[in-house]
């Protein structure tokens, strides 16, 4: 029930729609020789859903604090986890820097740890930083 071929051309067409739990499905398909039904040929389909991307990246905390010691040589600060609910490629996340002082910080794109790429003088600097 999920295909409909038409028999003259060979297009497969959907014939409801698909959801990712119901598949992969296999199944063959024969072409047979219109004066001579015992001269034929079949193949096999392989039909895979693939998940649509549907579901944005959640952070846990919209606003995450973390305390720094002053005068450390630029270190890792905090890993950062958003959560996908996308499945195979499409719940692979990047992270990056939009706004804040990108030439204090960093964020590994694929990991998503922040580092400083500076060190901190309490007394000379201002005493926060929102990225």
């Amino acid at each position: 029930g999920y295909f409909i071929i038409d028999s003259l051309t060979g297009i497969i067409r959907t014939g409801k729609n698909l959801t990712v739990e119901d598949f992969p499905v296999i199944f063959d398909v024969r072409a047979t020789d219109s004066s001579n039904a015992s001269i034929f040929n079949e193949v096999s389909v392989h039909v895979e859903v693939i998940d649509e991307n549907d579901f944005p990246p959640v952070f846990p905390s919209s606003l995450l604090e973390q305390g720094l010691e002053e005068n450390l040589p630029a270190t890792q600060i905090v890993q950062l986890k958003a959560q996908d609910n996308d499945t195979g490629r499409n719940g692979f996340l990047t992270y990056g820097i939009l706004s804040g002082d990108r030439l204090k910080f960093r964020i590994d794109e694929a990991t998503g740890i922040l580092y400083s790429t500076t060190s901190f003088d309490y007394e000379e600097e201002p005493t926060e930083y929102q990225v």
